[in-house]
């Protein structure tokens, strides 16, 4: 009877401590579901936003509706990219609510072929950039698809593509694949703060020195109004014209700046203004030079004393690269049809970003064409240079004046002739300036302006690159009018090199937005299988990820009931 009551007791003793966790378990969800933290344990934090995009996504004041045409039957490459997006997409509604919303759409869900047809190009005029997957099955066979890897966003009635795939042509596709999961954060961010700024900044390019017209920095200039109010206009002499402007750009200008105008841009200057310098020291056509032979002069733009105090000289050299662009070249016989094969031009270099600079970070090759190099001037106290395009291992220079002809393509380059490495071509200045008109006479340059006049800046930036027509877009005459190429693509290789990436990122650097820029700095290590390992130890894989864990939860089973027994026996 004792052993009874005891048993009774301890059943009792039991079910209280039971009832107590689980009210305990309650009381603790309850009072937790007011507090908000979550706990990243990834090496790389691959699940936590930066502050920005928390501050971005909190201040949302509608719905931003994003539409993903990432969908349908995917290769796993693709099925990473799409789930990374998802979760990215789900963190977004941790801060933003219901201020995101999100759907995932396959554009072959449809059995019409003609409707299929009629939304690829629909996705592909507003914006969404196609590309090919090759599939492979086990017999040896393979299929190709086109996909779309990108979005639209959806604010208040504006509709803006999203392309989250790089094309890095100098990696493998893994690589690629890991650079745009890196920057699917960043991508969407971008695009979601500037949809949503109540207060539109102003950029201008400055035009009345030869420089380059709106047709020839039409993408570009695109690309920036969605973020800025972008204005084009003269200097003029007139001062203070350019004090409402974040940044002013100088696209390859061909003619003399004036005394007048350069005091202007010095003061802009001095009062925390930002400048991209796109400036071409040695003049030279393609076109001239496509009739046989062209000579390349020194272009004397009346800017060498205002970069050289301000800490950088653009050298009247032209850069040869082996790592360059390829053109096509009439290899045919005098008399015979022309014939045009693909031949590596020197002239065109394929710069690389480096890494270490948020603005240069995962950037495609950069094409230029007939570039300069830059020297960076010691002793300039408050001013900081970081060089952001160089050339490769294998480079020189060639003095101007010269004479040059499409015939240097027929010589055979040796590597030992290329003996430079690592020119530089575009630099980011930053800090405090001096102004190139220290101890000069204000009055007869600008009348009525010494009052005004500062030798020092207050903390400013600005990117010289010694390429103008690295911002410069092809265009092409049709029926409708000009229309303009895409700023980096060639359209002999049909590539997209990474030149629209370069200047946005250098320009939101320039004008305060560091911290979207910094977002291009997250390093998202995707680790990769050993393919081969796959296919050798496939069915050992199989067996340990499907039988081993059921065989691990029936022993833990049968030993809880054995210990159970044991206790329960004993009492």
């Amino acid at each position: 009877m004792v052993k009874r009551l005891d048993y009774l007791n301890t059943k009792t003793r039991q079910r209280l401590k039971l009832v107590v966790r689980l009210i305990t378990v309650v009381l603790l969800a309850y009072v937790l579901s007011y507090f908000f933290f979550r706990i990243d344990l990834t090496a790389e934090k691959r699940y936590t936003l930066s502050p920005y995009s928390k501050k971005v996504l909190r201040n949302l004041n509608d719905i931003v509706f994003v539409k993903v045409y990432l969908d349908g039957e995917l290769n796993i490459p693709f099925r990473k990219m799409q789930q990374s997006l998802r979760e990215t997409l789900d963190e977004f509604r941790i801060y933003a609510k219901d201020n995101i919303q999100y759907t995932f759409v396959n554009p072959f869900e449809s059995t019409d072929a003609g409707l299929r047809e009629d939304m690829f190009n629909q996705l592909y005029e507003k914006g969404l950039k196609p590309t090919n997957i090759l599939s492979k099955d086990k017999e040896g066979g393979s299929s190709e698809k086109i996909i779309f890897p990108g979005a639209l966003v959806s604010y208040k009635g504006v509709e803006i593509p999203v392309n989250f795939l790089k094309n890095n042509q100098g990696i493998s596709a893994e690589e690629n694949i890991n650079n745009s999961i890196q920057a699917l954060e960043f991508e969407l961010i971008k695009v979601i703060s500037s949809s949503a700024v109540d207060r539109i900044e102003k950029i201008a390019f400055i035009e009345g020195h030869g420089e380059l017209d709106e047709f020839q920095t039409k993408d570009i200039s695109n690309a920036f109004s969605w973020f800025y109010q972008v204005d084009r206009g003269k200097i003029g002499g007139q001062q203070g014209i350019l004090d409402d402007y974040l940044a002013v750009i100088i696209a390859k200008p061909e003619r003399r700046f004036s005394e007048q105008d350069k005091y202007v841009l010095d003061q802009y200057i001095m009062k925390g203004g930002s400048v991209m310098w796109f400036l071409d020291r040695v003049a030279i056509s393609m076109d001239t030079l496509a009739m046989g032979s062209a000579v390349a002069l020194i272009n004397d733009l009346n800017l060498d004393d205002m970069l050289f105090r301000y800490g950088v000289r653009i050298n009247p050299v032209l850069l040869q690269d082996i790592q360059c662009n390829i053109i096509p070249v009439n290899v045919a016989l005098a008399g015979n049809s022309p014939e045009f094969k693909p031949a590596p031009w020197f002239y065109f270099p394929l710069l690389s970003a480096p890494p270490y600079h948020p603005v240069t970070r995962n950037l495609n090759m950069i094409k230029t064409e007939f570039v300069n190099t830059i020297d960076t001037i010691g002793a300039r106290e408050g001013t900081t240079k970081t060089v952001l395009l160089k050339s490769s291992d294998f480079s020189r220079v060639v003095e101007a004046p010269l004479i040059m002809s499409l015939d240097e393509i027929r010589a055979d380059p040796k590597r030992t002739d290329f003996r430079n490495a690592g020119l530089a071509v575009a630099v980011m200045l930053e800090g405090t300036f001096e102004s190139v008109f220290q101890n000069r006479m204000i009055s007869e340059i600008m009348p009525g302006s010494a009052s005004s006049y500062l030798a020092r800046s207050k903390p400013a930036k600005m990117l010289v690159v010694a390429d103008g027509d690295i911002i410069r877009n092809d265009i092409r005459m049709t029926p409708q009018g000009i229309t303009a190429f895409p700023l980096g693509f060639d359209r002999y290789t049909q590539q997209t090199f990474g030149n629209k990436d370069f200047i946005m990122n250098a320009l939101h650097y320039l004008t305060g937005n560091e911290d979207l820029v910094n977002l291009r700095s997250r390093d998202i290590t995707l680790r990769l299988l050993d393919k081969a390992r796959i296919k050798e130890e496939r069915a050992l894989w199989v067996i340990i990820n499907t039988i081993l864990p059921v065989m691990m939860i029936i022993i833990a089973g049968i030993l809880y009931n054995i210990l159970r027994k044991r206790k329960y026996e004993k009492a």
